[in-house]
């Protein structure tokens, strides 16, 4: 009877001292991270702080898309949606023939939310065949969400700038579907371009602005026609266009 106690408490501790092993294993793996979805106010308040961290110089660029890409791969799509409330914001809504629409929210009613933010907001809204067209940043840092449908989304670093046009190079050109995500800095991947691919297709937009205070350059966008005079090593000259020329063109 004492033999079997005793083996049935070495086994038992045996097999406590495996499951915590393995838990700790887990853990410094960060193996649950990618299933665990933080509650959405607290990953808007650290999206947020990201923002203000960048804008106040706290962190570089590349800190800032490296951190808040780790954010935004864990983002609960179902639960941000419901808290920008996407049903009531998309219903009856009316689609351009081109470009974008773009639908202002609020954050107001998330318990927790940041009330003081470091970003603009909007989701764009588009049909099928239609684009947030091909535009590069001065002196933002953005980041998308897809929240809706499917997309051909493309990305170029911005090289050089000349009087009547950028120089770039091809970065990305993938599909991207809902929860999906890519980020622009002064730095990388400055210009990108969406086309929606399916119905009814959304996504979710943050901007910092004059994230490099005293930079001299206006804050916004610069229209670009990305299929320009193809350079060496896969370099193109983008002619610098308008909003209007670009929706004509890729809207």
């Amino acid at each position: 009877m004492d033999m079997l106690s005793r083996r049935s408490f070495t086994q038992g501790t045996l097999g406590s001292l495996l499951t915590f092993s393995l838990l700790e294993t887990l853990y410094e793996r960060d193996a649950f991270g990618a299933d665990t979805a933080p509650d959405v106010s607290r990953w808007f308040a650290d999206v947020n702080q990201l923002g203000w961290d960048l804008k106040e110089q706290q962190i570089s660029q590349a800190d800032w898309r490296s951190k808040l890409e780790e954010l935004l791969a864990k983002v609960d799509l179902p639960a941000l949606l419901k808290s920008i409330d996407f049903d009531k914001l998309t219903k009856n809504v009316t689609l351009p023939d081109a470009g974008a629409r773009s639908l202002r929210f609020s954050f107001t009613q998330i318990e927790g939310a940041p009330q003081k933010l470091a970003y603009g907001k909007q989701v764009f809204a588009m049909k099928k065949g239609c684009s947030v067209v091909p535009h590069g940043h001065n002196n933002m840092a953005t980041a998308f969400i897809i929240l809706q449908g499917k997309f051909r989304g493309k990305h170029y670093d911005r090289l050089a700038d000349e009087a009547k046009h950028v120089v770039i190079r091809p970065t990305i050109d993938r599909e991207f579907g809902p929860a999906e995500y890519s980020t622009v800095t002064d730095e990388k991947d400055n210009v990108h371009w969406f086309k929606a691919e399916s119905e009814g297709a959304f996504i979710f937009n943050l901007h910092a602005m004059n994230i490099t205070p005293g930079k001299g350059v206006p804050t916004g966008r610069i229209y670009l026609d990305p299929n320009g005079e193809k350079l060496d090593d896969g370099l193109i000259r983008a002619r610098r266009i308008n909003h209007d020329e670009a929706t004509k063109l890729y809207g």
